[in-house]
């Protein structure tokens, strides 16, 4: 649906954030006379009247029945379409939509193709691997735009002047289902991996790798870059698109340290500032998406050295009194916290988990710490600390590591510096699971990390090169 579509409907937004005030301004730019309402949480109502100098009909509550009253609601990505006032709304015919629907309608060519873009989705890795394409297409002289789920909504960028020659966009399993809603395909589009996640907004594993995967099976991209070395990617097919697979031993992969096309061995990643070696293997989904676009990928390849890692992914924010401590506040999944382990395997580390409980099993994760080398130190804390502390229990029992529960991150900084008993060490915040209920978003976390650490926290969020450069 494009946005001239909406004219004469009735039309409601559903959301306040970041996204919801960006659908405002465009719809107020675009269609100024169409009415709006908005629903929203009673504590930011006050605040969306003021911003919108009354020209929202701003209401608090919200159910089936009034969500029914709308042909179309525009609705922010953390709302799930699952819930059960937009499923009976959905029943008498309201259609739901997002930003992100709304933009790929937008940019379409006659043939419904989004030219020169490029989509990032994928459990873990997507906001790395989506800036590092970035980078890389600024490195070629292309402008490029860094945009979508890694903080810069599209509908903020609907239609800068200039365009830019490439769009590098990271869709999260709520938004990946708006491109194929909005009848648009993209030209390339990246899947990294799947692990179970976000499941309170999808309702099971099975739907959240379906909603995650429609990127691919709906959207059919002209061409989709997948990784052979994930289950559930490597048993797709997609007949609608070009397949490039990367890890796999005839495209991009790695050899140990090295990136390999083929046979040809292109570059060592060793020491690029790349953190993580699934980060490194992400860098060969980036460079079969740029060959995917006809660049040179393997003269483009040595420009990683210049890349800036993101915040709060594998973040060393500094070392105090012989302590490394690493922010890695975005880890919202068990297998992102073993992933973290295993970039400082061989040290001493007192590892951080738990926070906002939506039922992941972690069984899987107590099975490496009962098999892997597991850190010296776990601190468990948040809303599913106890449930995590329970199941590890009896390996720290067995003397595998020390084990400590903690009310909050202020007592878990405190029981991690006294665990490593002055012996130096890292402590590593990669929590596995969400910050609701405690912090706004997981970047708050990580500030609150930093502070505690003793460290400037603005020092250590703004996300290198967001935007078109």
């Amino acid at each position: 649906m494009r946005i001239s579509q909406l004219e004469g409907k009735r039309v409601a937004l559903w959301g306040w954030g970041r996204e919801g005030r960006a659908a405002w301004r465009v719809l107020q730019q675009r269609l100024p006379a169409l009415p709006l309402t908005l629903f929203c949480p009673a504590a930011e109502a006050a605040a969306a009247r003021e911003e919108t100098a009354g020209s929202l009909d701003v209401r608090a509550d919200v159910d089936g029945a009034a969500l029914a009253a709308f042909e179309v609601v525009i609705k922010s990505p953390g709302i799930s379409p699952y819930g059960e006032a937009a499923l009976h709304a959905a029943a008498q015919g309201t259609q739901f939509i997002g930003g992100t629907s709304l933009w790929f309608a937008e940019h379409a060519d006659a043939q419904g193709t989004v030219r020169d873009t490029v989509c990032v989705t994928g459990t873990k890795g997507k906001s790395t691997t989506t800036s590092l394409l970035a980078h890389l297409l600024r490195a070629s002289g292309a402008r490029t735009a860094l945009v979508g789920n890694i903080g810069l909504p599209l509908l903020e960028v609907l239609a800068p002047d200039p365009a830019p020659d490439y769009w590098a966009v990271e869709l999260s399993s709520y938004q990946t289902g708006e491109v194929a809603r909005s009848g648009a395909h993209p030209q390339v589009a990246i899947v990294l991996n799947l692990f179970p996640e976000h499941l309170d907004w999808h309702g099971s594993e099975a739907r959240y790798i379906q909603d995650k995967l429609r990127l691919v099976t709906d959207a059919q991209p002209r061409i989709a870059v997948l990784n052979a070395a994930d289950p559930h990617l490597a048993a797709l097919s997609l007949p609608g698109s070009q397949v490039v697979w990367f890890n796999q031993a005839e495209g991009w992969h790695m050899r140990g340290d090295v990136v390999h096309r083929g046979a040809q061995a292109v570059f060592d990643t060793a020491h690029t500032p790349l953190p993580g070696r699934h980060n490194r293997g992400n860098l060969c989904a980036v460079l079969a998406a740029l060959e995917a676009l006809g660049l040179d990928a393997v003269a483009l390849a040595a420009a990683v050295q210049d890349f800036r890692p993101l915040p709060n992914r594998l973040q060393t924010i500094g070392t105090c009194d012989g302590i490394t401590f690493v922010n890695d506040s975005i880890s919202t999944t068990p297998h992102a916290s073993l992933a973290a382990l295993d970039c400082f395997a061989g040290q001493r580390i007192a590892l951080l988990v738990g926070g906002h409980d939506r039922g992941l099993d972690w069984h899987d994760f107590v099975q490496h710490m009962a098999h892997d080398v597991p850190p010296v130190e776990i601190v468990t804390l948040g809303a599913n600390g106890p449930r995590i502390h329970a199941l590890l229990q009896p390996l720290a029992d067995a003397g595998r590591f020390g084990l400590h529960a903690a009310a909050d991150l202020a007592e878990a900084m405190q029981l991690a510096r006294t665990a490593l008993g002055g012996q130096g060490g890292v402590v590593l915040l990669s929590p596995g699971a969400p910050s609701y209920g405690v912090y706004r978003d997981y970047v708050a976390r990580g500030r609150h990390f930093a502070e505690m650490a003793g460290f400037d926290p603005e020092a250590i969020t703004a996300i290198p090169g967001i935007g078109i450069a």
